[in-house]
């Protein structure tokens, strides 16, 4: 049995991977942590109870799945690092500062990052730098994404794995998030990023590519948390017993 410590289980990702760990015969739900202050520290979570502090429950867990807020994640990175346990994080908006720091993590446990865990956005990312590859430049490339009116971070984490596989598959001479007035004509190599905020969307992602006389749009729209805690449920399994390392989907998915 896996023993697992979610960071941020009270929150709406934590709450969905809590249900997911715990429909699982081979995982065990051993501790929850929120952040100090939260009404609801020290109720019952799984085998233990909702903490405001991570070291405190890293000696009664094997693997560790953040999905709190970015503040703190270098702190929760090392305590990790520090004690041996495998490290799921799905924290998005990360900084440069924090992204170093689960490298410096992953020298010492298995560390899998993505800013998004569904199994169809990580095929979405694949099939958009496939598409951008055989299309080449003629084709216009835009990403668009819409989430719920509370998401605090834009463009997504997801907006930008999916511009990373495009800049993997072609040369791209700019990034413009958003247009706003006489901004010119659009350069073939540029790619625009759009952020839209409404309502209660859970997450819905677009690849647009333009052509000559023709448009092809690669959509992928997440009706339900569930899709991104049972991507997270695989990626803890993936860790267990697995080397040092900084990984990511695409690996958790080729195993």
């Amino acid at each position: 049995m896996t023993r697992v410590g979610i960071v941020g289980v009270l929150g709406r990702m934590g709450a969905a991977v809590r249900a997911a760990v715990e429909s699982e015969p081979d995982l065990v739900l051993a501790a929850g942590v929120e952040r100090a202050g939260h009404p609801d520290l020290h109720t019952s979570c799984g085998e233990g109870e909702v903490s405001a502090s991570l070291t405190e429950i890293l000696s009664r867990v094997d693997v560790v799945a953040d999905f709190a807020l970015g503040d703190g994640l270098a702190e929760r990175a090392r305590a990790c690092a520090g004690a041996g346990r495998g490290y799921v994080c799905g924290v998005t908006g990360l900084g440069a500062s924090a992204y170093d720091q689960l490298k410096v993590a992953a020298r010492s446990i298995p560390v899998v990052y993505a800013p998004n865990f569904s199994v169809g956005i990580n095929l979405l990312a694949r099939l958009a730098g496939e598409a951008r590859r055989l299309l080449g430049a003629e084709y216009d490339v835009e990403i668009v994404e819409t989430h719920h009116r509370a998401k605090r971070d834009a463009p997504s984490g997801t907006a930008a794995r999916l511009l990373e596989a495009i800049l993997d598959a072609a040369e791209v001479s700019r990034v413009r998030n958003g247009r706003c007035g006489l901004v010119g004509a659009k350069d073939p190599t540029e790619v625009g990023v759009h952020s839209i905020r409404t309502g209660d969307v859970v997450g819905d992602h677009t690849v647009i590519l333009g052509g000559p006389g023709e448009r092809i749009e690669l959509t992928h729209r997440a009706t339900g948390r569930e899709a991104f805690a049972n991507g997270a449920v695989r990626a803890v399994r993936f860790c267990v017993g697995r080397t040092p390392g900084l990984y990511g989907m695409a690996d958790v998915l080729r195993g």
